[in-house]
Order: structure tokens, then C-alpha cells, then sequence
């Protein structure tokens, strides 16, 4: 009698042990520019974040297992970065990382999530990111090679060749220089003027003057805020009537309150989130978008954007992997790359072993600037 009581208790810490253990959260690290010059990109990535891991955790997490977001503010800062992922890894445990926000930063991190063997999900969107394709490396936000494809198709519809290119001297637009050149031919297009900016200059007119006594027929430029809004000014100031293209960098309602009325007929390639409302019902992406962009209005007052959006992938393509049995660092990074025609708010995803950016240029819309707000031109 006394040594089934004593098996019974056994049986019982047992089963409280497993149950403890299947228990446990499984913790996402995500490292964001919440604060600094790329705040305007890490905040809604941040929030959006937090928003699926709350909703995924209050429905019951997933098969039973809570998600724990750990996240820390890079502010933008490439060294920060990386000291901050070695946190995560080595002192928080994740299972994986999402983030960080930029392409400098996401450069800086690779080695050590590489090394570590830790799948990481950038939001940023340098194509150097996964082109070459790195085992544990993925990414959410379309790659800039794809938005530089849709600005050529439009230049050749509008029967434009000569172009005028001016691009930040940081990550996200060495990588879009790169792309602007590699392409060019191949859409007949000259780049007749290839000149850069400086991340916290705060007036570009010598640039732009040189533009305006070129053959430029367009301008392209390619930053993140608020370089692109000063140039859109100072295009204005100037008098400048050539066409003015954005890259995705500034496709949030951020850059139209920055630039005010300079913005008006600006036009760049974004993820469709921003118009979202004009989709037609057929497109697979709508229900993803309207439902994120309604859960983001109710939560923090504002409309979820592009930028935030990448998050949103991020976490969900982290769920699909869970919910397909995946629990350590190496399930996750293998079912990930297994993700096929994932619907999210950035395109329709499908990795690979050959592909880690799993996006075409059908991600993108081209969106024009009218009335202070996005006009979808396709």
C-alpha cells in the first residue's frame, strides 16, 4: 500500500513537471529602432508585434504554449544591435529573433545570429540581406531590387529613359543605389545624374541643382525619413517640374506630414497596406490587410502601415512554423523556409532553400500622393 501511494505521488510530480514544462512560453527576441532617426519605422514594428503575440496568447497561444516577446530598442545604432542580440541569444534564450529595422543593422546581426544558429527575420529590406542566401537569415520587408523594378516599368510607360538618382549615404540606400545601377540597362533607362546624401542632412539644393541643368527626365530618391521629405521641399522650393519618385522607404503617412504639401504627386512603390480599401475583393492579400489595419486603428489610434506590417509577418510566419511542430532554434528555421503561399500584409510569401526573401514585384502597388493621401495607380 505504501509503495503505490509512493508510486502514485511519483506519477503525479511527474505529470505536474511535463505540464510545467509544456507550459512554458516560448520567448521571441525583436530588436526595433524604437527611438532615433528610424523611429518612425520601429515603433509600428514594434507595436504591431506586441498586438499578434497579445492576440495569439489571448486566444490560448499556440497548441497550448504561450508566446513571451522580448524586446529591445536598438534606436537605429548598428554596434547597439548586435550587443543586443547577443543578449537575446545568450541571456534570454529565444528561439528566434525578429527584426532589426534597418539594412545596416541587419548586416551588423547576421554574423551572429549566423554563428549562433538563430533564425532571424529582418524587417529591413536591403536585398544584400538574403542575396546570397544565408541558412539562418530571412525577411519580411520586399526587397528593393522588386520596388526598383516597378519604378522602371513606370518611367518606361511614361516613355522617360533619362533619370536622375539621388540616394542616402547609410545601408538602405547603398543597397538601392546598387539595385538602381544593376537594373538600368535592362529597362533602357540613363542614369544621367548619380549623386548622394548624407542621413541627417538638411538640404539638399546643390544636389538638386545639378539635377535641374542635367537631361534628368525624373528624379529617383531613395532614403527613409527625413531626408526624402526635405528633398520633395527643396524639389518644390526649387521649382523643379520633373516627375519625383520614392522609394518604399518612405511609404508611411509619416512622410506626407513631413513633406506637407511638396508631397503632392510623389510617387513610389509600396507594400498594398496603404490601400488596402482599394484592392479589389479577388486579391489574396485583403482580408490579411483590412484586418490588420482595423486591429492597428483600434489599439493605438493610427492606421497600421507597411513598416508595421513587416512585423506582422514576422510573428505570423513564427506561428505557422509553431503550428507546425516547430519549437527549437533549427524546427523553425527549417519550417520557415518549408512557408508557401502565406498571404501577409507584405505579398504573398513562398521561401525556399534558394530563397530567403520569398517575394516578387506583385508585392508591390505603385501609389501616387494626392490630397495628403495614397492614390493606387494599378
Amino acid at each position: 500500500m505504501k509503495r503505490t501511494a509512493q508510486l502514485l505521488t511519483f506519477f503525479a510530480v511527474m505529470l505536474l513537471t511535463v505540464v510545467a514544462f509544456a507550459a512554458e512560453p516560448l520567448k521571441i527576441g525583436a530588436l526595433f529602432s524604437v527611438t532615433g532617426p528610424p523611429s518612425f519605422l520601429g515603433e509600428p514594428e514594434r507595436n504591431t508585434a506586441q498586438m499578434v503575440v497579445d492576440e495569439i496568447n489571448k486566444s490560448g497561444g499556440i497548441k497550448g504554449r504561450k508566446l513571451e516577446l522580448v524586446i529591445y530598442d536598438t534606436a537605429g545604432d548598428a554596434t547597439k544591435s548586435v550587443q543586443l542580440a547577443n543578449k537575446l541569444i545568450k541571456d534570454d534564450n529565444v528561439v528566434a529573433i525578429i527584426g532589426p529595422s534597418t539594412t545596416g543593422e541587419t548586416m551588423a546581426v547576421i554574423p551572429v545570429v549566423e554563428k549562433e544558429k538563430v533564425p532571424l527575420i529582418s524587417c529591413a529590406a536591403g536585398s544584400k540581406i538574403t542575396d546570397p542566401v544565408k541558412p539562418w537569415v530571412f525577411k519580411t520587408a520586399q526587397n528593393d531590387g522588386l520596388a526598383v523594378a516597378k519604378i522602371f516599368e513606370n518611367l518606361q510607360k511614361n516613355k522617360i529613359n533619362k533619370v536622375a538618382i539621388l540616394t542616402v549615404s547609410d545601408g538602405f540606400g547603398a543597397s538601392g543605389r546598387e539595385q538602381l545601377k544593376i537594373h538600368a540597362a535592362s529597362y533602357g533607362m540613363s542614369l544621367v545624374v548619380d549623386d548622394t546624401y548624407g542621413p541627417k542632412d538638411t538640404d539638399m539644393t546643390a544636389q538638386l541643382t545639378k539635377i535641374r541643368g542635367s537631361e534628368a527626365q525624373a528624379i529617383i530618391c531613395w532614403g527613409t525619413n527625413p531626408g526624402p521629405a526635405v528633398i520633395a521641399k527643396n524639389v518644390k522650393q526649387l521649382g523643379i517640374k520633373l516627375p519625383l519618385y520614392m522609394s518604399h522607404g518612405v511609404s508611411s503617412k509619416k512622410f506626407i506630414e513631413l513633406a506637407g504639401d511638396a508631397a503632392e504627386g510623389i510617387i513610389l512603390p509600396s507594400g498594398k497596406v496603404i490601400v488596402a480599401d482599394q484592392l479589389p475583393a479577388s486579391d489574396p492579400q485583403k482580408n490579411s490587410l483590412i484586418g490588420y489595419v482595423q486591429s492597428y486603428q483600434r489599439l493605438y489610434g493610427v492606421e497600421g502601415d507597411h513598416f508595421g506590417g513587416h512585423a506582422w509577418d514576422a510573428i505570423n510566419l513564427l506561428r505557422r512554423a509553431i503550428e507546425a511542430g516547430a519549437t527549437t532554434r533549427e524546427t523553425i528555421r527549417e519550417q520557415i523556409e518549408k512557408s508557401s503561399n502565406f498571404a501577409g500584409i507584405g505579398g504573398v510569401f513562398t521561401f525556399s532553400a534558394q530563397d530567403h526573401a520569398g517575394l516578387t514585384k506583385d508585392a508591390f502597388v505603385l501609389v501616387r500622393i494626392k490630397g495628403g493621401d495614397w492614390q493606387a495607380l494599378e
